[in-house]
């Protein structure tokens, strides 16, 4: 189990530390709800540590990129972000990341951390273009500092504007006293916010900085348990619930970052999954029945019969009610489709709903 550069702070602080993705995480400090309402209303901040940083560098990094990912790498200009798939040569997906453009010849790729040595290996086993690759997972703190109120908890700590951080785009510069600091603002919460990446030597006087200068605007330490809770209320997948080694990113709803533009691994067999027509789609529900919704529970039609399995599910703090996303034979994907969860012998009656759950 690996410890992440601020594990001391976390523990001093009196967080819930539980093993996470091969790492020891913080997963709740005050409490879910608690954390969850004040990222809504307020602002929170997450270590993050655990994900992974791959920088792909020279002539040759975008033919890497556009070969091992879905999306259109090509359309991005210096300082976007994109959202992407790795897709696994067999239909499925090795894991979901982020591409950060810094010039045409240098790449951030950001993944998630129970995948780096698998998404390390699969990249470099694909580079037959000679691009030059560099895993620096283990030199990189990240914090998310997300909420309303993060651009006023933050500015005092930077000349950026951070109100000209437009959604999935980054920036490079001084922050908290210290330089060369990436900040983005790709939020995995659709509270707003921004992502500090930082060395790890930094970030114990960074994450102190962030602490003091939100104190005026309600900031609190946030655990990885509160944030899989605003994600689901937004309607975000999660890697190993989700999405997997087993679910295409057409069958995920991720068509939209899945472009026939160009060549890429697996590119046939989607563009041919996606004129056939999936058999089965992730949906999102909301319970109408009391209950709650978990991973793995069967989702059945009003018949009895079994059309399919919950991949995500909880009591959404924001909205009071019980929601999920899972996978369902068509054509039960519609919109107000009536479904059952199994929920301890018993079918609890649910509705299909459109994303996101939580709108602002």
């Amino acid at each position: 189990m690996k410890n992440i550069a601020l594990t001391h702070v976390h523990e001093k602080l009196g967080a819930k530390m539980v093993p996470f993705a091969g790492f020891n995480m913080p997963v709740q400090y005050s409490g879910v709800n608690d954390e969850h309402i004040n990222v809504r209303q307020n602002v929170g901040v997450f270590d993050v540590s655990h994900m992974g940083e791959f920088f792909v560098t020279g002539t040759n990094a975008l033919d890497l990129i556009q070969k091992v990912t879905s999306n259109d790498a090509s359309k991005l200009a210096d300082g976007k972000v994109q959202y992407s798939c790795l897709p696994n040569g067999k239909g499925g997906i090795v894991d979901d990341l982020l591409v950060y453009r810094f010039s045409d010849e240098k790449y951030m790729l950001v993944v998630n951390g129970s995948n780096i040595d698998k998404d390390w290996d699969w990249i470099n086993s694909n580079n037959s273009v000679g691009a030059i690759t560099s895993n620096q997972s283990d030199d990189y703190s990240l914090l998310a500092v997300q909420g309303p109120k993060a651009v006023d908890a933050l500015q005092s700590l930077t000349d950026v504007n951070l109100s000209a951080v437009e959604y999935y785009t980054f920036t490079v510069g001084s922050f908290a006293g210290k330089a060369d600091i990436i900040i983005s603002a790709t939020g995995y919460t659709g509270a707003g916010g921004f992502e500090i990446y930082c060395k790890n030597e930094h970030v114990n006087d960074i994450w102190n900085a962030v602490i003091k200068a939100g104190e005026d605007f309600g900031i609190k330490p946030t655990g990885l348990a509160a944030r899989d809770t605003l994600r689901l209320e937004m309607g975000f997948c999660l890697y190993g619930n989700d999405i997997d080694d087993t679910t295409s990113p057409l069958e995920a709803g991720l068509g939209w970052i899945t472009k026939f533009t160009k060549e890429f691994v697996d590119g046939d067999f989607l563009k041919n999954q996606k004129e056939e027509g999936v058999k089965r789609r992730l949906v999102a529900f909301e319970l109408i029945d009391r209950g709650i919704p978990r991973h793995g529970y069967e989702i059945e039609d009003n018949y009895g019969n079994i059309i399919g399995e919950v991949t995500s599910g909880t009591m959404s703090p924001s909205l009071k009610k019980a929601i999920g996303l899972g996978y369902v034979n068509r054509p039960h994907t519609k919109s107000d489709t009536e479904i059952y969860i199994r929920i301890r012998n018993k079918s609890l009656k649910a509705k299909v709903v459109k994303l996101p759950f939580y709108k602002a």
